[in-house]
């Protein structure tokens, strides 16, 4: 079996990343890996930005950093403020596959482990999917957990 020194699991502090942090947890526990935990802000695309201040912008994009460095911190206590392990933290903003791709390739991850929430259909098509599109790229193992329902 190949070795797992670092595991890289990525969220989106939804109410259905829980069981996927459990088993993010337990993993790192049997391998006696690292574990760093990933939260990606989405960025919308410059044409939705066309007419606001630059300024404005920079600002706003401040305070959704800030609230999310405030939520990861929430995540990692609630989920894991008894943690053992080495356990680091980062938020970044970006398009969220190809962001963790590179984040988890920078790191030197063993494996990549995220919640699914489970769309089909008529809204995965519109919405498209992270983790389709970070599992067709990525040449890191990519373990997906479902939400509970």
């Amino acid at each position: 079996m190949a070795q797992i020194n670092l595991i890289v699991y990525a969220t989106d502090f939804s109410a259905g990343s829980a069981h996927a942090a459990e088993l993010a947890r337990q993993l790192t526990g049997l391998h006696g890996a690292r574990l760093h935990l990933l939260h990606v802000i989405t960025e919308l695309h410059d044409r939705h930005w066309r007419g606001i201040p630059v300024g404005l912008m920079e600002e706003f994009a401040r305070e959704v950093k800030t609230q999310a460095v405030a939520d990861m911190h929430d995540f990692a206590q609630r989920f894991f403020g008894d943690f053992e392990g080495e356990l680091t933290t980062d938020v970044v903003m970006g398009p969220a596959a190809e962001e963790i791709l590179v984040q988890a390739s920078a790191l030197g991850a063993d494996l990549i482990v995220m919640g699914t929430h489970g769309r089909s259909g008529v809204e995965q098509l519109l919405v498209g999917s992270t983790t389709e599109r970070l599992i067709r790229k990525s040449m890191i193992p990519v373990l997906t957990v479902p939400e509970r329902g």
